[in-house]
């Protein structure tokens, strides 16, 4: 018996919109990265960089392009230098060296016994420059700064992914409630077509013998055109399937469906300017409605 195929998971969709933190701390000090993410028409990085760090840039800026397609992202990274006893404290050996001798030579030069050959321990511990903080390992330090990004980045894309989620849903319900209108549009069709026939048929009784016929024909064909607008529901269908589609498939989706969100306002528009009668012109309004509340949803996908 072949294996039961498994449900295939919906495509992720990710919002444009997060923040992420993460931190970390270590013998060189400590790292925090502050991502945020906003929509964008395309990948617009901005980044903060300690200049200790600041070689990281290019880097940083490939990670993002190879995880990112859209949004205008801020990052900042902030490094605190270890104090206290994280410090490693080395004597100036040349220095050490050169102060002694000159002690000596001067002891030397002025003849007197009594005069000190070398300087306190002290003084020479106060000589400028005599004692030296150690560097921070910088190989190490920007292995830990990538790292970290990556964490970082990792967490903001998965929060990215749960807001995109939940945009999906939104806009899933709100394609539902469209297609439901356009059902509703199609079922007044009929019924107000016979309402239009009987009310023409009646004001026509009344000057059937004042009128021509071929000029009546030409003016009820006219009339039924103006009021056809089963083209615009069919392309409202079709655009509602394409985006149920597009949130069905791979990759960046906005672009698409702010696409499809004009082309659904079009005919939206194109119904209501051919509607004579109060349901359907209430039907189109309703339509218009939910179009634009989706288009603000679909803003904020990448």
């Amino acid at each position: 018996m072949p294996p039961k195929s498994q449900p295939q998971m919906p495509a992720m969709i990710k919002s444009m919109t997060a923040f992420a933190r993460r931190q970390t701390g270590g013998a060189s000090g400590e790292l925090s990265w502050e991502i945020r993410s906003v929509n964008h028409r395309f990948l617009e990085p901005n980044l903060r960089l300690p200049e200790e760090l600041r070689g990281l840039d290019p880097d940083v800026r490939e990670r993002l392009s190879a995880r990112l397609s859209r949004g205008k992202i801020d990052c900042t990274l902030r490094f605190v230098a270890p104090t206290g006893g994280g410090v490693e404290l080395r004597i100036n050996e040349p220095l050490l060296s050169q102060v002694l001798s000159a002690a000596e030579r001067i002891a030397a030069r002025m003849g007197d016994s009594r005069a000190p050959s070398t300087p306190s321990v002290m003084d020479l511990l106060r000589w400028p420059g005599m004692l030296e903080e150690s560097e921070p390992d910088m190989d190490s330090l920007n292995t830990a700064a990538r790292a970290l990004f990556d964490d970082t980045l990792t967490e903001l894309i998965a929060a990215r992914e749960r807001e995109g989620t939940r945009l999906r849903a939104l806009i899933e319900q709100r394609s539902e409630r469209l297609a439901a209108l356009v059902a509703e549009a199609r079922a007044r069709m009929p019924q107000l077509l016979d309402e239009m026939r009987r009310r023409i048929s009646g004001r026509l009784a009344e000057v059937r013998g004042e009128l021509d016929p071929n000029r009546l024909e030409q003016e009820m064909v006219l009339l039924a055109q103006r009021c056809d607008v089963d083209e615009e529901m069919d392309r409202l269908s079709g655009h509602i399937e394409e985006v149920r589609r597009t949130l069905a498939g791979e990759g960046p989706v906005g672009r698409r469906l702010d696409f499809l969100m004009q082309e659904l306002n079009r005919e939206a528009n194109t119904l209501g300017s051919k509607s004579s009668d109060a349901t359907l012109t209430r039907i189109a309004v309703d339509m218009k409605v939910l179009i634009e509340q989706m288009r603000e949803q679909i803003q904020n996908l990448e």
